[in-house]
């Protein structure tokens, strides 16, 4: 008898893991035991990753001294700043560009030529690396493709501050630097998403951090894995063009069948908790600015859709329009979700590199089985 087939590998357990667990059912995301609501509204970034990567969270001496241990990495050398240059000139798209630039940075890493990859000590410092410099890489390359030139990091502001401050070339206020640390705290990890899978399955064959990480951003460039906010963001601005009532366009929009996008979960049955909190700093946001047409726009069309669909919005449905009040570029959405989510990815590769086993799932055959060969001549 034929084992059962699993598509997508969908409800197929390949990992045993401590660091997030998602209860689709109920609408619970935590990180090693922590809700995520919690870590939201009281963890920086920092602390996250240091949860994710050390299994607790940190005193404050200890927190001091990792983020400051990250901050000194910000720098990039010249060869990789030419190289993003580059790629902005030829209108290289971003995540391509993410890609090619995570890849470079092993050329510049005192640990590469290390001969163990699965050295604890080396990979702490090579993650801590490659998280503290895909800002400066983004921020860089953002900038060069609008003519202008990069803006040094800075190590007294935080991971997200710094960030926001390479990328307009002015300090953030608290407000705008609080909402982006807490939308990288959100997307800091989320089980055995495909972007993890394949940075597990690259750290499988014992292949190095760097190649492990570049194949993630590879897959989360995907259009079924990341990419969704840009297109809420699209599809509210192409609402906001067309002067109609949302649930009207979102009605006709449907009946041509078009699809609504930031609706739906492989994994969540009900809202995606991350939505309902990036859904109030939308809010928040639009009444520090004097107007919240992007997030009743947002709130019309969920309401809408859960009516009509009986579908629930996911994280990119309101990152959409906190990020675009934010003042970031909507083609760089994705790129901005590599850069939270690359501290999970890194904590799951430092798991399967713990205990690890090479990945190697089997396909089940369903091609000819006795063809006769046939004379080139004659065919």
């Amino acid at each position: 008898m034929a084992d059962e087939l699993k598509r997508g590998l969908e409800g197929v357990l390949v990992a045993e893991s401590e660091l997030s667990h998602i209860d689709g059912d109920e609408g619970r995301l935590i990180y090693r035991g922590y809700t995520i609501e919690d870590l939201a509204h009281n963890a920086s970034y920092e602390e996250v990753l240091y949860l994710l990567w050390h299994g607790e969270l940190p005193t404050r001496e200890e927190l001091d001294s990792f983020s400051a241990s990250m901050a000194e990495e910000r720098h990039l050398d010249d060869g990789v700043y030419d190289e993003i240059r580059e790629l902005a000139e030829n209108d290289e798209e971003p995540m391509a560009a993410l890609r090619t630039i995570v890849s470079s940075f092993s050329a510049y890493d005192p640990d590469a030529d290390a001969e163990d990859v699965t050295d604890e000590e080396v990979n702490a410092r090579k993650g801590r690396r490659i998280t503290a410099k895909i800002p400066t890489a983004l921020a860089a390359f953002n900038r060069f493709r609008h003519g202008e030139e990069p803006v040094e990091p800075r190590e007294d502001f935080g991971h997200a501050a710094n960030f926001l401050y390479m990328l307009n070339d002015e300090e953030p206020d608290d407000v705008l630097a609080e909402t982006f640390d807490m939308a990288l705290v959100l997307h800091a990890d989320h089980g055995l998403n495909a972007s993890t899978f394949s940075a597990m399955v690259t750290a499988s064959t014992l292949s190095e951090l760097h190649s492990a990480i570049t194949s993630a951003v590879g897959t989360l460039s995907g259009s079924l894995h990341g990419g969704a906010n840009a297109n809420v963001m699209k599809m509210l601005k192409e609402v906001d063009e067309s002067d109609r009532d949302p649930t009207d366009w979102v009605k006709n929009a449907l009946d041509e069948g078009r699809r609504v996008p930031g609706f739906g979960h492989r994994v969540y049955n009900v809202k995606d908790p991350r939505a309902k909190i990036l859904g109030e700093k939308s809010e928040e946001l639009g009444e520090a600015a004097g107007d919240t047409k992007w997030y009743e726009m947002s709130v019309a069309i969920e309401e809408y859709i859960d009516e009509e669909k009986g579908l629930a919005p996911n994280v990119d449905f309101y990152s959409a329009s906190t990020y675009y009040q934010m003042g970031i570029p909507i083609d760089i959405y994705t790129p901005i979700f590599a850069l939270s989510r690359v501290g999970g990815w890194i904590a799951h590769v430092l798991e399967q590199y713990d205990d690890n086993r090479l990945i190697r799932p089997r396909a089940q055959y369903v091609g000819d089985e006795d063809n006769e060969w046939v004379d080139i001549d004659e065919r």
